[in-house]
């Protein structure tokens, strides 16, 4: 009979086969048969960025008090700087995320309550049931491929009666993550808010990646914030800071947020030092998002030139593509020093960042040809 740890590390072995688990970075999972200066290049997420030499400094000039207390100095002015960018009446410092997904459809709903939201959406998938166990909220799925469109809420929509939960809330992703980054088209969100409008719904962007999408298509982060009660943007991902997520709101809102953030655990103290990075990230890191989208346009080129199977364009700073042997394409990759995150079955995702620059790119090309002379895909 098989012991409790066998069984749990062939359990891990079958999810990371499938694709639903990635092996942790270890000795083993790199072993040593190349060079030990190899430079590791890490194209599992933009959240593995480090913070700059500048961003260092910040951090250690940054003047704190005690933000539970609202006394904290440079949170509060990250927080007024994010909500002029955002075009809000305020905004909240969160730890994470997650949390500022969550306690933002904490306050636009009530339990039973069901929110639509795009396929393969984060707040769905990557936020461990926090909607449902925290809010008792249901989220229905709609659309495909990241987006949908104001007849997807229309044909959506629960009728106002006893037997059938409330639709109370629509949450747009952008840029969608399992999407490889898409930008959600204007066009589109246009419409969908307009039909969540008139049906009496609130609107929850999580725009983790907001930036990005606002890069990309040249749009001031406030037109596409504009329509949403509550807006969710990342600091730790593109923007390179080490922590921290804000919600932009309503003032009246803003009140009822922070309530909820003590709630979830989410009151700090002298956070100053986070925000300073946020800061930081805000003043000098939006505008370069554009050369990770520059270079994620160069993997996805050299990925097709050298045979890998590339799905779509990358309109932001993510490439998705294939190989069919997931474990055989993990290994041969993290022997060589390059780090790529399995996102299902045979299907990959590579995503450039602050510490990628475009030597890395023709780097990591080099180390994929080898990769696929060794194990044809």
């Amino acid at each position: 009979m098989q012991s409790r740890g066998t069984r749990t590390k062939a359990r891990r072995r079958r999810a990371v086969r499938a694709g639903r688990l990635c092996r942790p970075i270890t000795r083993k999972t790199v072993p040593q048969r190349y060079p030990g200066n190899m430079k590791v290049i890490d194209l599992r997420s933009d959240t593995v960025t480090l913070p700059t030499a500048a961003m260092r400094e910040a951090i250690m000039a940054a003047e704190v008090g005690d933000d539970v207390y609202g006394e904290d100095p440079t949170v509060n002015r990250l927080q007024e700087r994010a909500a002029e960018l955002l075009g809000k009446e305020a905004t909240l410092l969160f730890p994470s995320g997650t949390m500022a997904n969550q306690a933002a459809l904490h306050t636009l709903t009530r339990p039973g309550d069901v929110v639509l939201a795009s396929r393969d959406c984060h707040i769905l998938k990557y936020e461990s049931g926090a909607a449902s166990a925290l809010s008792g909220v249901q989220i229905k799925t709609i659309g495909a491929d990241g987006i949908f469109d104001a007849a997807d809420v229309r044909e959506n929509l629960h009728p106002d009666e006893q037997h059938f939960a409330p639709t109370t809330v629509v949450a747009v992703e952008n840029t969608h993550n399992m999407a490889g980054g898409r930008v959600f088209p204007a066009d589109l969100l246009e419409g969908v808010a307009e039909t969540a409008r008139a049906a009496g719904l609130r609107l929850h962007l999580d725009g983790a990646r907001l930036f990005n999408a606002a890069v990309a298509t040249e749009t001031d982060p406030a037109r596409i914030a504009e329509p949403f009660d509550t807006v969710s943007v990342c600091l730790s991902k593109g923007l390179g800071a080490p922590v921290g997520s804000l919600v932009g709101t309503s003032l009246e809102r803003a009140h009822e947020l922070r309530r909820i953030r003590k709630r979830f655990g989410g009151g700090m103290r002298q956070a100053g030092f986070l925000a300073a990075a946020g800061l930081h990230a805000l003043e000098h890191h939006v505008e370069r998002l554009a050369e990770d989208h520059a270079n994620a346009r160069l993997l996805a080129e050299g990925m097709e030139r050298i045979g890998l199977a590339v799905v779509g364009k990358p309109e932001t700073n993510m490439v998705v593509f294939e190989f069919q042997d997931t474990m055989a394409f993990v290994s041969a990759t993290r022997e060589r020093q390059l780090l790529i995150n399995p996102i299902g079955p045979g299907r990959f995702r590579a995503v450039t960042h602050l510490d990628v620059s475009a030597s890395d790119v023709e780097e990591t090309l080099e180390r994929l040809r080898a990769v696929l002379e060794e194990i044809p895909c």
